[in-house]
């Protein structure tokens, strides 16, 4: 008789993880197809047998095949233009595959200043056959109430900072905003950066906000000296506009920081034009931290000291929550956090 054929066994034969393996035959947490399609038919080669979650072949090459099809649309809300920088871009690709193998479809629709101040839907929204709606870059929290009141289940991924003390009857998506902030404050200080600044209208939003906390905290913790003089928090339209309001603020601190954090990387990329302006080089002179890895913080120079989202692992998660939520729409509103991974670039260099 030969010997059992083992989760490790395939695992050797490929050269991967036993717990990538065990993702690919349990159909669990997250993987690429690619990466779960070589698995599954290396694990059929040798002779696996213990799928599972399936009854034949053909639910192991393809799991979701045997499954009832659900049907109906998701709509997808947004309140700004998701560019090619954004994280959502590719958080839509992984999102809209997911809910598409279980039969659902995927509606966009643009919210205006105008829907937003009279409270209305995009015309392009069509109700009869939507089962979920999912929000992005809405952060008027009276427009995501209303949104809330339709009878329908809701995902928001981030969300007003209103929500913390008037909860929306949604399910909340957010990457975490914490540990890495608290890891690179801890790591400047080990050498000697001691003023450290945040940059960013905290109260934009609840990842902005909590990016803005983590800061404080992390200062606390290593026994730093909070400064508000070091931090340029006003709330200002984006854009052009902001960028000029950075430089302005800019000239008027009497004295720089050693570092400042940034909430965003899009703050960081205008705050080192400011800082451009006035002579100041990073990170020679001052050094940036910034958050989300967007494909400018690579190329741009100094390339950008940032946070990296795993743009693909909200996706996934943000379909397994509202498709959980379509199912079983009495469950408690969940608050889940995806985890980020701290990239040092040059702008943090010593």
């Amino acid at each position: 008789m030969s010997a059992k054929v083992t989760l490790q066994d395939i695992a050797d034969a490929l050269g991967v993880s036993r717990n990538t393996v065990s993702k690919a035959i349990n159909n669990t947490g997250v993987l690429a197809e690619a990466t779960r399609q070589k698995v599954l038919e290396k694990a059929i080669e040798m002779g696996y047998k213990q799928f599972s979650y399936a009854n034949s072949i053909s639910d192991i090459t393809n799991p979701f095949s045997s499954q009832p099809k659900a049907s109906g649309e998701i709509a997808l809300f947004s309140g700004n233009f998701l560019n090619n920088s954004h994280f959502a871009s590719t958080m839509l690709d992984k999102f809209q595959y997911e809910i598409s193998m279980l039969g659902y479809s995927l509606t966009m629709h643009r919210v205006d200043h105008q829907n937003i101040e009279s409270r209305t839907l995009p015309l392009s929204y069509r109700p009869d056959n939507t089962k979920a709606i999912v929000c992005i870059e809405m952060f008027d929290h009276s427009y995501c109430e209303m949104l809330c009141s339709l009878g329908l289940p809701v995902l928001m991924i981030d969300a007003p900072v209103a929500s913390y003390w008037r909860p929306l009857n949604a399910d909340v998506l957010l990457m975490d905003n914490f540990s890495n902030i608290y890891t690179v404050v801890n790591d400047m200080s080990k050498k000697g950066i001691t003023k450290i600044g945040f940059v960013g209208q905290v109260t934009h939003c609840r990842s902005f906000y909590e990016r803005f906390i983590a800061f404080r905290e992390a200062m606390y913790i290593n026994n730093l000296n909070f400064d508000e003089k070091y931090c340029l928090t006003e709330v200002h339209p984006h854009g052009l506009e902001y960028r000029e309001y950075l430089f302005e603020a800019l000239t008027k601190i009497q004295e720089m920081p050693e570092l400042f954090i940034c909430a965003n990387d899009f703050v960081a990329l205008d705050l080192i034009s400011g800082l451009k302006r006035m002579g100041i080089e990073c990170p020679r002179d001052i050094k940036i931290f910034g958050f989300d890895d967007s494909p400018e913080s690579k190329i741009m120079s100094p390339s950008l000291s940032t946070s990296h989202i795993h743009s693909q692992i909200i996706g996934y998660s943000a379909a397994n929550l509202i498709i959980s939520r379509i199912e079983q729409p009495d469950l408690n509103y969940r608050i889940t956090y995806t985890e980020t991974d701290l990239i040092y670039r040059e702008s943090t260099q010593m």
